[in-house]
């Protein structure tokens, strides 16, 4: 598989096989997306990969938390802009759409999108996942070292046949994790990421994000 190929069949897998990660693929796809680019070489992602009994315990930390409505989670940041503009807005509110009309769950029905909802703390059923720290005394330029670290490893796993669904959702709970990973402190909760093998048989991986055409995110200058 070349980059274009793997660019091209990823995707956000909501809904995964059964089916274990070979160790040796994971490890070797997080050591090798350390060489993305990451400004002055700073290399500021901290990954923890978890799965079997640590993944188990996340699941149910979380669960238990928002169960009680814990008072002590906060969100690390906010994950959308107040009152987010277009064309952003319509791309967001339409891909959700899509993705509940795959689910067969109509837009009245709020308790069958909040239990579809629930399911990304339960990492869609992948038996893999991975979350992302960086140091709180980090700036935006840090954080953007993030997202192309985050990228790379997911075009890996892809290249390996393995499938991965970014989740930046885990932000909101940040104890639940840290009372199973333990971080160093100071160390801030960016995402999680959910890791597998795709169901093929789930309609909601039949979803396919929609994309702004190139006119409306890019210009040319001094071009012939």
């Amino acid at each position: 598989m070349n980059v274009t190929e793997a660019v091209l069949h990823r995707r956000s897998v909501r809904a995964f096989l059964d089916q274990p990660v070979a160790p040796e693929l994971l490890r070797e796809a997080i050591e090798l997306a350390a060489r993305a680019p990451s400004g002055g070489n700073v290399q500021p992602w901290k990954i923890h990969a978890v799965a079997g009994d640590a993944l188990a315990r996340i699941r149910a930390s979380v669960a238990e938390r928002i169960q009680r409505a814990d008072p002590d989670e906060r969100p690390e940041y906010a994950i959308y802009p107040d009152k987010l503009w277009e064309p952003h807005r319509t791309e967001r509110f339409e891909l959700g759409e899509a993705m509940y009309a795959l689910l067969d769950v109509p837009r009245e029905d709020r308790a069958g999108r909040m239990r579809q909802f629930a399911r990304n703390f339960e990492f869609f059923g992948a038996p893999a996942a991975v979350f992302c720290y960086i140091d709180r005394r980090m700036g935006p330029p840090q954080w953007s070292d993030l997202g192309m670290y985050l990228q790379t490893l997911m075009l890996l796993l892809r290249e390996r046949g393995i499938d991965s669904c970014a989740q930046e959702c885990w932000s909101v709970y940040p104890r639940a994790v840290a009372s199973v990973l333990e971080p160093d402190d100071g160390l801030m909760l960016f995402c999680g990421m959910s890791i597998g093998y795709a169901d093929p048989d789930a309609p909601v991986n039949r979803l396919r994000a929609h994309r702004l055409p190139l006119s409306e995110f890019a210009a040319f200058h001094g071009f012939d």
